[in-house]
């Protein structure tokens, strides 16, 4: 799948987690290249779309009901990206609400 330029992956394995302050902590695999004004955008569901850069985006997919509403909840987030079982790189990304993340990726 793809919306315009990027390259799209689905992440079927990754950890969200949540923190005693609230703070959002999402742990992926590790992609080459690195972030570029990275963006988490979500509506709430079960699905949310990390732009990590113009050429690599990833569609963070059944998203459990037990995280939603913490997700939706935060303005940033930090992701990790592991690679062989080593954080190889963390970043803090802004969490861009919409609508609707399927009618944003219809257009």
């Amino acid at each position: 799948m793809a919306i315009g330029n990027n390259v799209n992956e689905e992440e079927g394995v990754y950890d969200i987690l949540q923190n005693a302050a609230g703070e959002i902590l999402i742990i992926i695999r590790y992609r080459n290249g690195g972030p570029e004004n990275p963006r988490l955008i979500y509506d709430g569901g079960k699905q949310a779309l990390l732009y990590r850069s113009r050429e690599s985006a990833v569609m963070l997919d059944n998203i459990n009901e037990n995280a939603r509403a913490p997700l939706k909840s935060v303005s940033e987030v930090l992701m990790v990206e592991l690679e062989n079982d080593d954080v190889a790189r963390e970043y803090s990304v802004p969490l861009r609400p919409v609508k609707s993340l399927e009618a944003l990726m219809k257009n």
